[in-house]
């Protein structure tokens, strides 16, 4: 069911939280599976992928109770997972499908995973490949490159490994594939990924150290269970910060935002491109977390690739469209990854903006936009793709004419209660 969206142009006033950090709520879960004990977990976001990671540890026989966003995960530790007898489903979650890669290479029994028909586009060769190294068993289709997969859990082996690309979850299934090899496993990065995983295990209290760009975790660690206080998800967070940044007259407040320094390039651009956002930080558990003020602002054009792209992969379509309003030309490079996330994002968000009036044109690695540029209302596909639904609803602020969102449902998979927070803010 489609939605139309129409907010004659309205400023943004106000306060929220936006929900909780999908990749930590992940790995919340995940370690407190693999951890002996009851761990707690607050802020968790009850978004479709993170509830498909919460199936599949069910499946494995773990419970997990769930009251509001707070969750208890009671296990055994790994030796106490049982094999599953049904198809463990990973719903539209890469995150979810490649960890678990790692995870269940190291068991003793078979399991089959697949997810929707997103998910059985997304390639896994890159994550197949080391942990083939490592011994694992793994078959599927095109030579395990894609989902349907088989794991047939097997004794592992450490791996020195040398990631061709910067990717969180390559580094994270080969990590936690580590903790079940025999030997020390590392990991050397050309760049800096997200981290949640190695502050994570350190929390589960795993011995892992970091040397310069290698990281190193020994094989045959229990974990312990845990508390986590998950913070608001920045790649959230983003799409009210460019709404407040493009609204005329907008000033808001976002509280308790997750500001790992892996993944705050979005603000780093932001501020290149002069953007007034305040961040005012707090304490937190292992994780850094601020309060945010953003006010509107006249911006400018910047260029956008090389290291920073890692840490902002998952803001570009909003980065896109905030280009869209600002003075000159920006451009966005190296960003290839984008070509195989739920969609080739590149190719969606050029198709989308121009819908809209957008002067934007792919390139093999990114994309070229020309502001500012007023934009029309117009319908828009946002193929089953959340950041792309979001984009499109931060568009009708500022469009002139009603934007029409194709399955807007597909936003919950990140943020469930994105639309209230976006009506309380235009109020």
């Amino acid at each position: 069911m489609s939605k139309t969206i129409s907010y004659a142009k309205p400023a943004l006033t106000g306060s929220v939280q936006v929900p909780g950090d999908k990749s930590i709520s992940h790995r919340a879960i995940m370690f407190g599976a693999l951890a002996q004990g009851t761990t707690t977990i607050e802020g968790f976001l009850m978004g479709d992928d993170c509830l498909s990671t919460i199936s599949c540890f069910r499946s494995l026989g773990i419970n997990i109770q769930i009251d509001g966003e707070h969750v208890t995960v009671t296990s055994g530790g790994r030796k106490a997972w049982k094999e599953p007898d049904v198809v463990l489903d990973t719903g539209n979650s890469g995150t979810t499908t490649r960890l678990m890669l790692g995870l269940l290479a190291g068991t003793d029994f078979h399991s089959v995973m697949a997810g929707d028909e997103s998910i059985a586009r997304r390639p896994m060769k890159r994550i197949v490949e080391p942990l083939r190294l490592m011994g694992a068993d793994i078959r599927g289709r095109a030579n395990g490159h894609f989902t349907p997969l088989a794991v047939q859990g097997t004794a592992l082996q450490a791996i020195d490994y040398t990631m061709p690309v910067a990717s969180a979850q390559v580094k994270s299934a080969v990590l936690l594939a580590g903790l079940s090899a025999q030997g020390t496993t590392t990991v050397l990065e050309p760049v800096p990924s997200r981290d949640h995983t190695e502050i994570m295990l350190k929390h589960f209290g795993a011995d892992i150290s970091r040397d310069g760009d290698v990281i190193s975790l020994s094989g045959g660690q229990e974990l312990h269970a845990a508390h986590v206080q998950v913070p608001g998800d920045i790649s959230s967070a983003a799409f009210m910060i460019g709404a407040a940044l493009i609204a005329e007259g907008s000033e808001i407040q976002l509280t308790n935002v997750g500001v790992n320094p892996t993944r705050t390039g979005l603000l780093d651009v932001f501020e290149a491109m002069g953007a007034d956002i305040q961040a005012s930080g707090h304490a937190s558990e292992g994780e850094e977390a601020a309060d945010l003020t953003v006010r509107s602002t006249l911006l400018t054009g910047t260029e956008i690739g090389g290291d920073v792209i890692p840490r902002l992969i998952d803001e570009i379509p909003l980065i896109a469209l905030v280009a869209t309003q600002a003075q000159g030309k920006t451009v966005i490079r190296d960003a290839e990854e984008l070509r195989v996330k739920e969609t080739d994002r590149i190719q969606a968000v050029v198709t989308e903006l121009k819908k809209l009036g957008a002067d934007i044109e792919a390139t093999e690695d990114g994309m070229v936009i020309q502001g500012p540029t007023p934009l029309t209302g117009a319908a828009m596909h946002s193929y089953g793709d959340h950041r792309l639904g979001m984009m499109a609803a931060v568009a009708a602020l500022i469009a002139d004419g009603p934007v029409t969102i194709d399955d807007p449902g597909c936003i919950s998979i990140s943020y469930p209660n994105f639309f209230e927070h976006l009506d309380k803010l235009t109020q």
